[in-house]
């Protein structure tokens, strides 16, 4: 099977949305699927991060069997115009808004996620919904599998803000542990981070651990006691290895997962951006509690079967 999945990265858009159509590419290589990406050349781009992985870029629609779109600024109009060049059409998304497709995936857990598509797709589409589809890189997998037994101390933190950190929230929070220490701290950027040189000078200089475009995430997950991070995609990865977390809104499609999240247990909500200050990240720090919190988002992220989607989208051609 052919398969051209349209996405982008860019310093505004961020990297989740090239990540973890990465990881539906692998798995469908790995079925013996043909597999392009579609990006533009936007400023923080991860092109070459993508073709190093093994995968060909094109920056025009071309034919394929099947195209699989993870784009928020793409609509049910560009997914009828590309009609005229696939048999197939998956759309992988948040927003819970029109489209027009074949298959709909969306693993957020959100107040009444099983109907929240309900008269916005076609009856005849295939809907997979919540986190019974989250789409999994094949570490933390690994990782779910070998999960350490954990207690309420707070000895090792991780920072990660996501790819590009838009909202400079990685900045905030090296402010506010100027006066406040660990025993162990990670700070993780990705390529597209615009400051990233200056956070690698902060962390050599306080001896804090820096990383930039990992692919060992999940390990430095397991071993964190707590991580601070943003509301998108990472926010359940670190509830599937069950790590404690606050999570900052960076996006408006965050909102409504992230509050949910909260009342669920398995987060904690600092609210959104403009409203999160360094005083926001030095209070959180200093009255950490975590009871209970792991535990809560095992249970939520539980599924007899990793990637389950693979099997829906496979199914697709026959």
């Amino acid at each position: 099977m052919n398969i051209i999945i349209r996405t982008d990265a860019s310093v505004q858009i961020g990297s989740g949305h090239v990540v973890r159509c990465l990881t539906v590419a692998k798995k469908l290589r790995n079925e013996g699927c043909h597999i392009k990406f579609w990006m533009e050349p936007l400023e923080g781009n991860l092109i070459n991060f993508v073709t190093q992985e093994g995968f060909e870029n094109v920056t025009e629609a071309e034919y394929a069997d099947l195209y699989i779109v993870d784009h928020y600024r793409l609509n049910i109009d560009w997914e009828r115009m590309i009609r005229s060049y696939t048999q197939e059409l998956v759309v992988i998304d948040d927003l819970a808004r029109e489209h027009d497709c074949d298959l709909i995936l969306d693993q957020n857990v959100v107040p009444n996620f099983e109907t929240r598509y309900d008269g916005l797709v076609p009856a005849r589409c295939i809907k997979l919904l919540g986190p019974k589809y989250l789409i999994m890189r094949d570490e933390f997998i690994e990782a779910r599998l070998n999960l350490r037994e954990r207690d309420n101390k707070i000895e090792r933190l991780l920072v990660f803000m996501g790819g590009t950190d838009p909202t400079d929230e990685t900045m905030k929070i090296l402010k506010a542990l100027n006066n406040i220490s660990f025993s162990h701290i990670d700070i993780i950027v990705g390529n597209g981070n615009p400051v990233k040189n200056k956070i690698a000078e902060i962390c050599i200089d306080r001896g804090y651990h820096y990383h930039c475009q990992i692919d060992y995430m999940a390990k430095l997950m397991q071993q964190a006691d707590f991580a601070i991070g943003a509301g998108g995609a990472t926010m359940w990865e670190r509830c599937y290895v069950g790590l404690p977390s606050s999570a900052t809104i960076v996006a408006d499609n965050q909102i409504s997962t992230t509050e949910f999240a909260n009342s669920l247990g398995v987060v904690k909500n600092l609210g959104w951006h403009e409203q999160v200050t360094v005083e926001t990240y030095v209070n959180l720090l200093n009255n950490l509690s975590i009871e209970g919190m792991s535990k809560k988002g095992l249970e939520l992220t539980e599924t007899k079967i990793p990637n389950l989607w693979l099997h829906e989208i496979l199914e697709l051609k026959k």
